[in-house]
């Protein structure tokens, strides 16, 4: 801090040239962040809006070292995040995924231990400290990724109820409990099922639909089939089920029919990201994510 003060200082009586003065500042900065435990990480948005953390450097050494203590924190190369080894001194990379910033949140409240709870608690505040530094927008946008990390498993079905209205009609959606449970489907595809078991407007019912992935971006999409042998019977069930996704994950599903009768409700990755914040489904849906992960 004292040789900083020096450089800046020397700028404003002339004696050294501003541009070689912003690079010793920032070397100066660099050496700070180093001191107190951290590398310098990149924190910004990318040209479509997404969050970019990136440390770069041309040492070998330096990003072994980076990537060895995200993994010790709980995190995950190829999942959470990427690494990029240097070559012929060009520069290589840790480069963090939204998904790993949320994770860390997630860990940071939710690790196995309090040690891991505290590298993860560190983390994201200094990420958070970098972003703020970048500006209001970039904030923002990591702001919202850790809030929405903190929010897994924050809450519980058992004891949701919720009342609400779709096109004049009111609902009472009332949960009584759920599960979820990842297997192999005979195309050695891992499926997700996610079931629960709920009163809608008084008529109890469980509720079962089964995520996969799907197409060249590795989509989740959720898939379930309305009950029932008399057409107003699947109706009523195929309406009663988008109640309750709508109810417990803030987002109304798709629901259409098909020729020959039935009705299908269809969820994508907006629903399981409401769906992860109960704690009976949260670990079962991240551990699926990240073994279905292409990345």
């Amino acid at each position: 801090k004292a040789l900083a003060e020096i450089v800046r200082k020397a700028v404003e009586n002339g004696w050294v040239d501003a541009g070689k003065a912003e690079r010793w500042l920032e070397k100066l900065e660099e050496g700070l962040i180093l001191r107190e435990g951290w590398p310098k990480y990149h924190v910004g948005l990318s040209s479509s809006g997404g969050l970019e953390i990136r440390y770069q450097s041309t040492n070998p050494d330096s990003i072994r070292q980076e990537a060895q203590r995200l993994e010790n924190m709980g995190l995950k190369r190829g999942v959470h995040f990427t690494v990029k080894m240097p070559d012929k001194g060009r520069y290589g990379y840790v480069s963090i995924l939204s998904e790993g910033l949320a994770y860390a949140a997630y860990l940071s409240v939710r690790g196995k231990d309090e040690q891991q709870r505290e590298l993860a608690a560190a983390f994201v505040e200094y990420i958070l400290q970098r972003a703020e530094k970048a500006g209001k927008d970039v904030y923002r946008k990591a702001k919202e990724i850790e809030e929405e990390g903190k929010a897994w498993g924050s809450m519980e079905l058992k004891k949701f109820e919720k009342e609400f209205e779709v096109d004049g009609k009111k609902y009472k959606v009332k949960v009584k409990g759920g599960e979820a449970e990842i297997e192999e489907s005979r195309r050695d595809r891992k499926l997700l099922r996610i079931k629960i078991t709920a009163e809608v407007n008084g008529v109890e019912g469980d509720y079962v639909i089964t995520y996969s992935r799907h197409g060249k971006r590795n989509a989740a999409v959720g898939f379930a089939v309305a009950r029932g042998n008399a057409p107003e019977d699947r109706e009523a069930d195929a309406e009663r089920f988008a109640a309750v996704i709508e109810a417990l994950t803030g987002k109304r599903p798709k629901v259409y029919r098909k020729k020959n009768g039935q009705i299908v409700i269809e969820c994508y990755r907006e629903h399981l990201d409401g769906f992860i914040r109960y704690a009976e489904l949260a670990d079962d849906i991240i551990r699926w994510l990240e073994e279905t992960s292409r990345r």
